[in-house]
């Protein structure tokens, strides 16, 4: 009997498994960038109305393919729709720089969430490591040291967050349109990866210092 509080602790998913989970695996993180890699290199060799379809075209057919297989198509969807708004917006304009758009608007938007959160003491990152992770237990409020963690994770996050949508926002006001798909593409997947990394190392490390004080309380 005195093991099931350790067995429940055992049961948080893995390294791994979460970043599965965030990622759609390695076969998501490839499939969502190649829409904006195809727009891209068909905008360098062509011109904007190709490359816009051409990466639609990809987007459509990366989660029809997901659909007959029946494997998860909530990533497909998500880089689907943020294609399509793109290629939108894009189109209409006639400017190729604005397929970008709606990924920078998301990214200062996403910063500043995370930034307000912490002032209002309930840091956001905290949060979703309680929906992902824990099961929607939100113990971690109940532990000083990790709302300090959560809140000094979640700063980080949106320093980082906003620092690179700057540098797109900059390459953007420059017109500097196949710099800006590179940035894209650099500041995308990489520091999100890095930030994952480090996020699920600090609250791991922190969780298991802690492990010892509750192990210690009488039965």
């Amino acid at each position: 009997m005195t093991t099931q509080p350790e067995q429940d602790e055992e049961r948080l998913p893995s390294f791994a498994e979460q970043m599965a989970d965030q990622l759609g695996g390695w076969r998501g993180l490839v499939e969502s960038s190649v829409p904006v890699v195809v727009f891209v290199l068909v905008n360098v060799i062509a011109d904007l109305n190709p490359a816009l379809i051409a990466s639609v075209g990809i987007a459509v057919a990366i989660a029809v393919l997901r659909l007959i297989q029946r494997r998860p198509i909530r990533h497909a969807v998500n880089g689907l729709f943020g294609v399509g708004v793109g290629a939108f917006i894009a189109w209409r304009t006639g400017d190729e720089k604005d397929f970008y758009l709606p990924g920078i608007l998301y990214g200062i938007g996403y910063g500043l969430a995370l930034l307000a959160s912490v002032a209002l003491r309930q840091p956001l990152v905290g949060w979703i490591w309680s929906v992902i992770v824990a099961g929607g237990k939100a113990e971690w409020r109940t532990d000083p040291k990790l709302i300090r963690l959560f809140s000094r994770l979640t700063v980080l996050w949106g320093v980082v967050w906003l620092a690179k949508v700057g540098v797109q926002a900059a390459l953007y006001l420059a017109d500097q349109d196949t710099a800006l798909g590179v940035a894209r593409l650099v500041l995308g997947y990489p520091p999100y990866l890095l930030l994952l990394a480090f996020t699920v190392w600090a609250v791991r490390r922190e969780t298991r210092n802690n492990a010892p004080e509750t192990e210690a309380a009488p039965a």
